[in-house]
């Protein structure tokens, strides 16, 4: 299984972070500007760890903890 993007907008997650980087958004920003996270949020724990770390493709779920 291969996890690399917002199912919502069909953003990968590696374009959100290069755009991400270049602009210094923070997860907040990458779903202002871009939309990703901004709907079902599914891919939001994907992106805060994309921020962390740098990975863009996830080969396990990640849960969002409260």
């Amino acid at each position: 299984m291969n996890i690399d993007r917002c199912i919502c907008t069909g953003i990968t997650f590696a374009q959100a972070l290069d755009k991400g980087k270049r602009e210094a958004w923070d997860l907040e920003a990458l779903r202002r500007e871009l939309g990703v996270g901004a709907n079902c949020g599914l891919c939001r724990p994907y992106l805060k760890r994309a921020l962390a770390t740098g990975e863009t493709v996830f080969h396990e779920i990640i849960a969002e903890r409260p």
